[in-house]
């Protein structure tokens, strides 16, 4: 694809997530307040020119097909246009669309940026780094099954390996991407952080991707990137203090959480999940606030991490 043609595209992607903002954000609006709100666009419409009602359709029917969001018009209230919402929207907020939310946000993100030039010094973003220059060759070999060959730096080795790997799926957890992919050597499945592969290639080896193999359903009962065919699921209770359960309310750490109890002193919340290291990591981190009731065992591990750290700052320095 020429440039010119890629620019095109990229403008015209611009258009449509700046066209469904706007209507999100007004819950219903006319077409006549569309073009006003289009008109006074700094960044997409320079010349400032109205936005013909046969574009606007066309970018209607374009939204639709890219991206399975309608448009739809209530006719009956002065022909003011909506977001059609989707009935099964909240019932997995996880999955399919997961892809699409992320893209749409970011799209959104770079559009309001470009229509605040005059202030992005007072927009802050964490730099981190997420090896998203790997995930287009990724991307390229999930569509075709081909192994990839990695040189990959892991914490626990003091030097680089080079080996091939038959990737899964990617993931992105906590601002950094992740690969899961087959270790033919070791016959398992395995975690790789983008951000620490030195380089990548992909093969001509084509691998034979599991027909009932769910990525969704492999790390379903997970926290984070941390999948373990070893550790049982278990059931979780914590009681949550003080103003840290609203922080665990507004955003749950596991889809199956739910509140089971609550007073003016805590909120009890409970968990269906595999406990691994990165879950009970992200409990500890509100330790403070946060009492283990169920399993015994990690609350005895809670007790004994809280009784190692007491000693270490309770010692001479």
């Amino acid at each position: 694809m020429s440039s010119k043609k890629s620019n095109k595209v990229a403008t015209l992607l611009k258009r449509y997530i700046w066209l469904v903002e706007t209507i999100q954000q007004a819950g219903k609006i006319t077409y006549e307040e569309i073009n006003i709100k289009w008109t006074n666009s700094d960044d997409l419409n320079e010349l400032k020119e109205d936005i013909p009602l046969r574009t606007f359709h066309n970018h209607r029917i374009a939204i639709e097909e890219l991206f399975n969001i309608n448009i739809e018009c209530d006719r009956q209230n002065g022909y003011r246009y909506y977001i059609e919402k989707d009935e099964d929207e909240n019932k997995d907020k996880n999955s399919k669309n997961g892809a699409l939310t992320w893209m749409l946000n970011a799209f959104a993100i770079s559009n309001l940026l470009n229509e605040s030039k005059g202030i992005r010094d007072r927009i802050l973003f964490e730099n981190i780094p997420s090896g998203h220059q790997y995930l287009t060759k990724f991307i390229g070999a999930i569509k075709e099954n081909l192994t990839v060959e990695m040189t990959y730096q892991s914490f626990g080795r003091k030097e680089p390996n080079t080996y091939e790997i038959e990737p899964y799926c990617l993931k992105v957890f906590r601002q950094r991407w992740y690969v899961l992919a087959r270790s033919p050597y070791y016959d398992q499945l395995r975690i790789y952080s983008l951000d620490r592969i030195q380089e990548l290639k992909i093969t001509n080896s084509r691998f034979d991707y599991p027909a009932d193999f769910s990525p969704e359903g492999f790390f379903y009962y997970s926290f984070g990137i941390i999948a373990s065919s070893n550790q049982d699921l278990e059931t979780v209770e914590v009681k949550v203090y003080n103003n840290q359960r609203k922080y665990f309310e507004t955003l749950p750490l596991h889809h199956s959480q739910t509140l089971i109890e609550e007073n003016s002193e805590y909120a009890m919340f409970q968990y269906t999940i595999c406990p691994t290291y990165d879950f009970v990591q992200e409990l500890f981190m509100h330790a403070e606030n946060v009492e283990v009731i169920k399993p015994e065992w990690l609350r005895k591990e809670f007790a004994n991490k809280v009784q190692q750290m007491s000693k270490m700052y309770n010692r001479k320095i």
